[in-house]
């Protein structure tokens, strides 16, 4: 009953509406003009993209051309076309659509993260597809269990597979997307790599039916559990086939920081007491070894001692995140001390000294992340406290003064000087922009309380979509919880008629067999193949896609690691 009352109030945080321009006006910020100064800054930034870097994955602004990053997928195109709906551009959002068709292509020769992967790429066309429908696109029969968008999701997805054929189910960093995990890659992992899964996956398999998806997606969650200390921490590096951590710093930052994220928004998009209850122990293993006066540092994971008194901008998440399971007190605390550190530089520095006040060499840099901007979107609407307008506000400021380039924006080397970088990541299009503009939007159809919704009819059945609760991926992706509920319908029917089926069959021929049907996704049981009575399952038939990449032995390698970023190892001599 408790974990009811808890995972009951997350949706309607989610869904909160405001009135239009409230909060804003008791400090005098004019909502609506910074609304339309951050839609100016995406379409600086969006048409400079396409005239300069497109194909591209993203935009270089200080020489006004175009690198791939994360694989060759055009990467910025995806990761921007839900903002596209979000700032109302129906008719740039059906083009790119047809583009992305088109053009990408995942059946390629190129070593790609299978972490950025799934948020950026299977995130970005998943959250597309589903918002399709809104955006004027004409769908075909049957969305959304169906539709190109989700096709191309799936073969994506599909991709990333190999990389989970590990002893422990924990995936490798790096798949090759023609030929799986290369021999040679190495088995150790960072702890996001692993449990930033769920959210896309699930969704996957419950729109296209196949639960090979979440299955795996499941089971690199609970094996970070397993592995946890005997203090409740987990680490920030894991050997993903001996199960033995590399790098022992626990946080709540780099390294470590979706995982916690995802526990939480997919016990919310799917209603799991399990993954909350996770989430939940972690949080007083958390609060009683990394908090200290409303910061968190980095401890050892196994003894708690304090290993490093950092703030890395990466942690900004976590006042948003502490707002979903409901603990706003807490978090307003804590975005007041990471929002000092903004008013201190212009930004937040991707490495904060803590008890120095200042930045850590070499990591004085801000490439534009959005992270505390998002945390302020979420408290704001369950706060309305005109603070979190400020921080908008201050945002906008910094980043068009400080980053603004004739061909985009650029990443801030240093906080210090102002020095740029000759890069615009994608998840600025993605996260920033989008965050950004849904905190001075009040009226955005994200923010749905469920007043509104579609009704849509399929050959499945009705279906109600875009009522709101949205569930953001870790780029900023939302995903439609009620359209998990959509696809669910048509499978028990099947099954009823594949059992009817097997009777029928069964009493023809007068031989008397077991009809198992099966449970949803992730209970381990699959559909007898009604046209076969022999012992084989249809689960092997609908997993026939799977990939049969056979385990890989990789070599141990020395790893004297102190920390890293989104792969990225910060060695001691560093």
């Amino acid at each position: 009953a408790a974990m009811r009352r808890f995972l009951g109030p997350l949706l309607c945080l989610l869904a909160l509406r405001l009135p239009a321009g409230s909060g804003g006006a008791a400090r005098g910020l004019d909502v609506a003009s910074y609304r339309e100064r951050v839609r100016a800054m995406f379409y600086h930034a969006y048409e400079h993209y396409l005239e300069s870097a497109f194909p591209y994955d993203e935009l270089r602004p200080l020489t006004c051309d175009g690198q791939d990053t994360w694989g060759s997928f055009s990467l910025t195109l995806i990761d921007a076309l839900d903002t596209l709906l979000i700032l109302g551009n129906v008719s740039e959002f059906q083009r790119v659509v047809n583009v992305l068709q088109e053009g990408v292509d995942f059946d390629i020769d190129v070593n790609a993260s299978v972490f950025e992967t799934n948020i950026r790429v299977v995130g970005g066309l998943l959250s597309a597809h589903l918002l399709s429908r809104k955006a004027g696109v004409e769908v075909e029969a049957g969305w959304p269990c169906s539709g190109p968008l989700l096709r191309m999701a799936e073969e994506a997805a599909r991709k990333l597979l190999p990389a989970f054929q590990t002893p422990t189910g924990m995936p490798y960093g790096t798949v090759n997307l023609l030929h799986g995990v290369n021999p040679g890659e190495t088995p150790v992992t960072c702890t996001a790599g692993i449990g930033t899964f769920i959210v896309e996956f699930a969704t996957l398999s419950h729109l296209t039916g196949d639960p090979v998806f979440e299955d795996v997606a499941r089971k690199a969650l609970k094996a970070l559990w397993k592995n946890r200390s005997d203090i409740g921490l987990v680490g920030n590096h894991i050997d993903v086939i001996t199960a033995k951590w590399v790098a022992q710093d626990a946080g709540i930052g780099a390294g470590v920081d979706s995982y916690f994220e995802y526990l939480v928004k997919g016990a919310i998009l799917l209603q799991d007491k399990e993954l909350m209850s996770m989430f939940l122990e972690y949080n007083k293993a958390i609060k009683n070894y990394t908090k200290f006066d409303d910061w968190y540092l980095w401890v050892q994971m196994y003894k708690g001692t304090v290993s490093m008194p950092v703030f890395q901008s990466l942690e900004a998440y976590w006042p948003g995140l502490q707002s979903l399971i409901g603990d706003v007190d807490n978090a307003m605390r804590t975005f007041l001390n990471y929002y000092t550190v903004w008013k201190q530089f212009g930004g937040l520095p991707e490495f904060y000294n803590i008890p120095q006040g200042y930045t850590v060499d070499k990591r004085e840099g801000y490439p534009l992340r959005p992270e505390l901007i998002e945390s302020a979107m979420y408290l704001y609407r369950a706060t309305r406290d005109p603070t979190l307008l400020e921080l908008g506000r201050d945002a906008v400021e910094s980043i068009e003064k400080i980053s603004k380039v004739d061909c985009g924006f650029a990443t801030i080397k240093d906080l210090r000087d102002h020095r740029l970088d000759n890069r615009m990541e994608s998840f600025f299009l993605a996260e920033t922009i989008k965050y950004l503009y849904l905190l001075f939007d009040p009226d955005n159809f994200i923010h749905n309380d469920g007043s509104d919704f579609d009704v849509v009819v399929t050959p499945y059945g009705e279906c109600v979509l875009n009522a709101g609760g949205y569930i953001f991926n870790t780029e900023a992706h939302p995903i439609d919880p009620a359209a998990l509920h959509c696809c669910r319908k048509r499978k028990e029917e099947q099954w009823e008629v594949e059992d009817l089926m097997r009777e029928f069959y069964s009493r023809k021929k007068t031989k008397k067999f077991t009809l198992k049907r099966a449970p949803d996704h992730g209970e381990g049981e699959n559909v007898k193949d009604p046209e076969d009575a022999s012992s084989e399952k249809a689960g092997e038939k609908r997993n026939s896609k799977k990939s049969s990449h056979s385990l890989l032995s990789c070599p141990s390698q020395s790893f004297n690691s102190k920390l890293a970023v989104l792969g990225q190892v910060f060695l001691d001599n560093t």
